[in-house]
């Protein structure tokens, strides 16, 4: 299976890839622990039917370190016993920020006041801006079908 589009080959595209990835490199550098960023991809990604972004993101995951039971778990993360009670709240939010559709007031207030409990304002921001960020990801490689399963660790920077 090919991609629909060539995000590179086009120049409007070509440009545009150059800032979302940039957004990406500056969330790598906050306070927002390594492991959360991953789990909040990976679950999104799941959530939105994204194989390209699964496959990339429990791959890095694995590759620093993320063990394949909780890996396995995130799917399921409310009955598994093997998420910090941040990454719960971190994954709740990561849930309900993706399926705001589903939702007719958004985001619930208990979910953010759970997140915040457990993340500083810098934090926040950093998990808000990489869900953001991953569901933009996952909307553009299912709209080109980008195709899954060959990603090796650290390919994409």
């Amino acid at each position: 299976m090919d991609a629909r589009f060539d995000y590179y080959g086009n120049a409007t595209t070509a440009k545009f890839m150059k800032y979302v990835q940039a957004a990406g490199k500056a969330l790598g550098a906050t306070t927002l622990p390594h492991a959360t960023r991953e789990l909040v991809h990976i679950r999104a990604s799941q959530i939105n039917g994204c194989g390209v972004c699964v496959d990339m993101h429990t791959k890095d995951a694995a590759h620093a370190g993320e063990t394949s039971a909780r890996l396995n778990m995130i799917a399921a993360w409310r009955e598994a016993k093997v998420f910090s009670e941040a990454e719960r709240a971190a994954l709740e939010l990561t849930e309900q920020g993706t399926r705001i559709a589903d939702a007719a007031g958004g985001v619930p207030d208990e979910v953010w006041a759970n997140a915040a409990k457990h993340y500083d304002d810098d934090q926040l921001a950093a998990l808000v801006s990489e869900i953001a960020l991953i569901n933009a990801w996952n909307r553009m490689n299912v709209i080109v079908q980008q195709p899954a399963g060959d990603y090796e660790p650290g390919q994409w920077g």
